[in-house]
């Protein structure tokens, strides 16, 4: 081919290239700025939907923490309610007698008997050939009051505990025909006897045997005056008390609570209003 054609053939596709070239490069940037426009837009749009997601989220932690403290609310009045139905359960299964004036105020009725009474153990009774008996549930509070008294070298004995509605009227008719209307001082009428609960005790030590009206001027009466709240157990008839004669060998069972109580503000237990000892029967065997 002559050289001047292969010139003018090089022209043309040189101007071919740069034509293609130009709108190539062309094309190109107006496919990038449409892309990148693209990318903005969407991601315009992504934020936008993140900030109603995260606000949407924001609502849910919200309402949850709101029924959180309505479900915590609730549950506080549920447990209310239980304990409160736990207490009057147990109120239920408690017997109301126990802490009750038997003393010349209420009558025990005759067919009254104790839920439940156990044998006190023969180490504990002055008279080794005779069966006491006293309320089940009161047995273990007796028992470390003993113990507590041994420790401190005082040999506590029992001469009685419970005594039924019929025992309790053969001893004061015993009474009556000896020392006759004088009888009613010491010796409560059968209904009237805090022994007819199998909470109440007669004790005497080793040393005064039946001797036990003595007792007032032993040691173990005075220890059993500063240590028996300890143990639940009272001086039911003290001195200078309306209802009998002044009984140092005598006492009954009531309750750590109601016996703490007693003892810190030094009053006597027939003293007390009977609705103010009655708040403390659900608590007797605690």
């Amino acid at each position: 081919m002559p050289e001047k054609a292969t010139r003018k053939r090089d022209k043309y596709i040189f101007a071919i290239v740069l034509v293609l070239a130009i709108f190539g490069f062309s094309g190109g940037g107006y496919f990038y700025y449409q892309t990148a426009e693209g990318i903005i837009q969407n991601t315009a749009d992504l934020e936008g939907k993140v900030l109603a997601l995260e606000d949407k989220n924001m609502a849910l932690v919200q309402n949850l923490k709101t029924e959180q403290q309505k479900n915590g609310a609730f549950a506080d009045q549920i447990g209310q309610i239980a304990g409160t139905v736990g207490k009057l359960d147990k109120l239920s299964k408690t017997d109301k007698e126990l802490l009750q004036k038997y003393s010349k105020i209420y009558f025990l009725n005759e067919n009254y008997v104790p839920g439940s009474l156990t044998e006190v153990p023969s180490d504990f009774v002055y008279e080794k050939n005779k069966n006491i008996q006293i309320h089940t549930k009161v047995l273990p509070y007796l028992n470390d009051l003993i113990k507590a008294a041994e420790s401190d070298n005082i040999n506590l004995k029992l001469i009685s505990a419970y005594r039924s509605f019929g025992e309790q009227s053969s001893l004061k008719t015993a009474y009556t025909f000896i020392y006759g209307s004088g009888a009613n001082k010491f010796s409560a009428d059968q209904g009237y006897s805090e022994h007819q609960l199998g909470t109440a005790l007669d004790f005497t030590t080793t040393e005064l045997g039946l001797n036990f009206t003595t007792f007032e001027k032993s040691n173990a009466y005075k220890w059993l005056l500063e240590n028996s709240y300890k143990y639940g157990f009272i001086l039911s008839y003290p001195e200078k008390n309306t209802y009998y004669q002044f009984e140092p060998w005598h006492f009954r069972f009531i309750g750590k609570q109601l016996a703490e109580r007693l003892h810190e503000e030094k009053q006597n237990f027939y003293d007390l209003d009977q609705r103010k000892i009655d708040a403390y029967l659900i608590n007797i065997f605690d």
